[in-house]
């Protein structure tokens, strides 16, 4: 029976073109407008690493003046950790892993004087990073612990920047010079780059979404070569003299990240920090005494605001918009109803209940959602790509994924169905009586 109703729905669509047409432009156009903002906010707000990401924890410590603090109150800047925190960070065999992350960028100096010069951008970070974030590799590999230890001038380079210095050629063992030393290549990233980029959401390189880190070099060879932040760096204090006197200062310019064997670890590494806090406490720092933090990579993301209200706002207003769509669409599916009349009184009276009936027009209004939802799938591709040619900072979150894809239809067919109620109850109060009389 149902595929009988799916042949009704089908055939009604031809009885009147111009009316079928102008209801399913009406639902795509809302359905297009709906799933384009979902779209973009279900990529921003997508879990980059869903089977770990409770196990990665950025810890935050509060190193402010005490001076102008109020307590409660979120710091704009209070985003990352000086230096000397990192370091004890490192060194506190907390979690299965530690890793630190800053910005970093250099110029590769040409061979030849003829040859261009080559910009590079990426982070200063230890092995640990590659394993922690499942970082996927072409050739090659990470750096050891030891080269971290000894600052050794290695380097590990993206694909496309691989490309650019070495073309085609296998690039581990080979060298490239920046800041006055020789870097040798120990390993080539295959393509890699998490949206959003939850591993250096504070970046000078793309934001939260676009851009890509080049280059991966040791931490510790970074700070050999005195490399500033190439991101944010906040300083609530006089930043010292000289690059040692930088490194000891309150300035915030990185951020540590650690790995957990088990989310149940948790709470013992806030106790590790909450004593760390309160033996710098001691020491005469940590004035404000605020609480110390830990965010898993989804609460990080929420801490950043990577999802701005605006972007929820949109796509409100955009399912407001599809409400309107569902209410025209409702009048003419009572104009489109209200012709068939006679056409429903002599089911009643050859025997059709009223379920029958009401059954036989939702199917009808589900195929017009069906064809909505192709037209509306359409735009919203359409949408999209105008979306990427238009904004450059949206242009990596402005893709559709298979679940998008089905709830592009899941949208369209609800949409129809609800719009459809009214005139379909409507139908279904049709006297069978009244009609035979009338004919």
């Amino acid at each position: 029976m149902f595929r009988y109703y799916v042949l009704l729905g089908l055939r009604s669509l031809r009885r009147n073109p111009a009316l079928t047409a102008l209801m399913v432009l009406t639902l795509a156009i809302g359905v297009a407008a709906s799933v384009a903002t979902l779209t973009i906010l279900h990529v921003m707000s997508g879990d980059p690493i869903p089977h770990k990401s409770k196990r990665l924890i950025v810890p935050i410590i509060d190193v402010g003046q005490l001076r102008g603090y109020v307590p409660g109150q979120k710091e704009p800047f209070g985003n990352q950790s000086s230096y000397k925190d990192v370091v004890n960070y490192l060194r506190s065999g907390q979690g299965v892993r530690r890793t630190a992350v800053y910005e970093i960028a250099g110029s590769v100096e040409p061979a030849r004087r003829e040859d261009p010069v080559v910009d590079l951008e990426g982070v200063a970070t230890t092995s640990d990073f590659f394993p922690m974030f499942e970082v996927p590799f072409r050739s090659g590999q990470a750096w050891s612990t030891a080269d971290d230890e000894r600052a050794a001038r290695v380097a590990v380079l993206s694909r496309a920047r691989s490309e650019t210095l070495f073309g085609k050629e296998e690039p581990v063992g080979k060298r490239f010079r920046m800041w006055g030393s020789d870097f040798t290549v120990v390993g080539v990233i295959d393509k890699w780059n998490p949206v959003p980029r939850y591993t250096n959401l504070i970046n000078g390189t793309g934001g939260h979404f676009r851009g890509e880190n080049q280059v991966y070099v040791p931490f510790n060879t970074a700070i050999d070569h005195e490399q500033r932040s190439n991101g944010s760096t906040n300083c609530s204090r006089d930043s010292g003299v000289g690059w040692k006197g930088f490194l000891a200062s309150e300035c915030i310019w990185m951020t540590a990240w650690f790995e957990l064997a088990s989310v149940s670890d948790r709470p013992a590494l806030q106790s590790w920090l909450d004593a760390y806090a309160a033996e710098q406490r001691r020491g005469g720092r940590l004035e404000r005494n605020a609480p110390n933090q830990l965010f898993d990579v989804m609460q990080w993301m929420e801490y950043l605001e990577v999802v701005r209200p605006d972007n929820k706002l949109a796509v409100w207003l955009s399912f407001g918009f599809l409400l309107l769509c569902i209410v025209n669409t409702m009048g003419l599916l009572l104009a489109k109803f209200s012709t068939r009349a006679a056409e429903v009184g002599v089911r009643r009276a050859l025997g059709a209940g009223q379920g029958a009936i009401f059954r036989q027009f939702l199917i009808e209004t589900g195929v017009i959602g069906l064809a909505g939802g192709l037209l509306g799938l359409v735009l919203a591709f359409a949408s999209l790509a105008l979306i990427r040619e238009q904004s450059r900072d949206l242009s990596a979150v402005a893709h559709m994924d298979w679940a998008m894809l089905a709830a592009t239809f899941v949208i369209a067919i609800a949409a129809a169905l609800v719009a459809g109620l009214l005139p379909t109850w409507r139908a279904c109060q049709v006297s069978p009586a009244l009609q035979l009389k009338s004919q």
